[in-house]
């Protein structure tokens, strides 16, 4: 189909030195708009933020967490064997150099002390920096947290060179072995080379919390069925401009775009033929945002759904139309802010309530749903992980934080998305036909605070943390408070809103 050794050398080449408007010819692969596989891993990004991450091993307990949460895959982790470890970092021939490489391996609980107790080679360590993928967001640092080993620090033409010696060394070891690698830690997936099918290069933007509910989804899929049996069809949106400007995919699996109201039948359509071919191990994802499932794409959703056909969906629910400059959609909240609902004198933002698309969902037969965010790991993995193995539709909708859309940090994606949680606006659920009769048996709200009260109240300060709380923190929802800090009305029946919505559930669940 297309020539990857010519394409990553001439195409990739001409656009990395900024000539290809200039030098490249149109040819028969240029013509096509085919892209193959990985390109993203050729794009360089170190010039594009003042800061980087520094990584500080003496702190470092072996989480995880920064490497599942960065969006470029610019962090990334591994375990080496002691001696593995020794025997490569002697053929650095500069001693400075072979030092400062040492020190980038933290010595943990659980890779070197675990494995030592269990008569298994103790492991180091490594959380590695891509310089050329990094865009600088520190979500890195949000998600490591009080551990406090990673600190963002000034780029400099000479740390940058150590970034990339450090990273080059990284490439080059063996992978993690499989004995470091705890599969009831879920977020330990990562470790593994074929869960890291989204390699980075993306044009997203800095922290999007969309990129890391792609990598995470991959990555769980990826781990337990390989590469080779996964394929994408992705629905027009912020998710296909990012992923697809030419010539940079950050994908490592086959990967299709369809306009944004008709993913799911395109996706009917290849289940159907990898049917015919005896294909029915290979697991097919579609991937839309809020106006590809909630709105002008629900038709062909609910059709999917009634199809009763072994296809996945991953809704990237960023409440607002984020690839088309911030319009309301069905799934924005009561009162928020967006370009197609402006507050004004006379109407205080969006007017309408929020579609509640897992409800709708729950309501179609046998298809598995789960609503859940990247900033709660274990939720996320193990909704990805059921809805692979249920056979039949499953619909997995993930809040996916959007800064400059939402008004919060580029650091904030998964601190907004834990609070969205712990505020009732997006409660996590899992329902599974598998698990009774009745919707009380199917659905599940674990993983959501103070499960059979109203609010959540913070337990070391005391406050309530209700939608209000929560709206206080995003610019979305900042016309609502006056200069003393003070709701309005709008914003009250907002609350009252998703507090309905929460009871509602509760009562589903057996919890009311």
């Amino acid at each position: 189909i297309i020539d990857v050794e010519y394409f990553n050398e001439v195409v990739v080449g001409a656009y990395n030195r900024g000539i290809a408007e200039e030098e490249l010819p149109a040819d028969i692969y240029t013509a096509r708009s085919i892209i193959p596989a990985g390109t993203g891993a050729l794009r360089d990004f170190s010039y594009i933020a003042p800061e980087i991450p520094l990584f500080n091993p003496d702190n470092c307990v072996g989480c995880m967490e920064c490497v599942t949460e960065c969006p470029d895959t610019a962090i990334l982790g591994k375990v080496v064997p002691e001696s593995k470890l020794e025997e490569e970092l002697n053929k650095i021939q500069d001693p400075v150099k072979r030092e400062h490489i040492r020190r980038q391996f933290a010595k943990t609980t659980k890779y070197y002390e675990v494995p030592k107790k269990k008569g298994i080679e103790p492991g180091l360590f490594m959380i590695a920096v891509d310089p050329t993928k990094c865009k600088g967001c520190a979500e890195c640092v949000s998600a490591c947290g009080d551990h406090n080993a990673l600190q963002m620090i000034k780029k400099t033409g000479e740390n940058l060179k150590r970034y990339r010696e450090v990273f080059e060394f990284y490439t080059k070891l063996p992978e993690t072995p499989k004995e470091y690698i705890q599969e009831k830690v879920l977020a330990d997936m990562m470790l593994a080379g074929k869960s890291l099918l989204y390699v980075g290069g993306a044009g997203s933007c800095m922290g999007c919390g969309e990129a890391t509910a792609i990598r995470m989804m991959l990555a769980a899929t990826g781990f337990v069925y390989g590469p080779e049996n996964i394929g994408i069809v992705a629905a027009t949106g912020c998710n296909t401009v990012y992923s697809s400007t030419y010539p940079y995919n950050p994908f490592r699996v086959p990967w299709i775009n369809s306009l944004f109201e008709n993913a799911p039948a395109v996706a009917i359509g290849i289940r159907a033929r990898w049917d015919q071919m005896g294909w029915q191990h290979k697991r097919l994802w579609v991937i839309g945002g809020d106006g590809a499932m909630y709105d002008i794409g629900f038709q062909s959703l609910s059709r999917m759904l009634a199809s009763g056909m072994d296809i996945k969906v991953l809704v990237l629910d960023t409440q607002v139309y984020s690839n088309t400059g911030g319009q309301s959609s069905t799934s924005s909240y009561l009162g928020q802010d967006t370009k197609l609902s402006a507050y004004g004198k006379e109407i205080k933002g969006k007017s309408e309530r929020r579609k509640e698309l897992a409800q709708i969902v729950m309501m179609h037969p046998d298809v598995f749903v789960a609503q859940t965010t990247p900033a709660h790991i274990n939720h996320f993995y193990r909704s990805i992980l059921s809805a692979n193995e249920f056979q039949g539709p499953a619909v997995v909708i993930v809040y996916t934080t959007c800064q400059p859309e939402h008004g919060v940090g580029d650091d904030m994606a998964m601190q907004q998305a834990k609070l969205a949680v712990e505020s009732r606006a997006f409660p996590l659920l899992i329902y599974d036909p598998r698990k009774g009769e009745t919707i009380k048996e199917r659905l599940s709200l674990q993983g959501n605070p103070a499960l059979k009260d109203d609010w959540y109240v913070h337990p070391k300060t005391g406050e309530v943390i209700d939608f209000i709380y929560f709206a206080r923190t995003e610019g979305r929802f900042a016309k609502h408070f006056d200069k003393d800090g003070n709701p309005d009305e709008m914003l009250l029946q907002a609350q009252e809103d998703r507090l309905k919505n929460w009871r509602l559930l509760q009562e589903l669940a057996g919890l009311r």
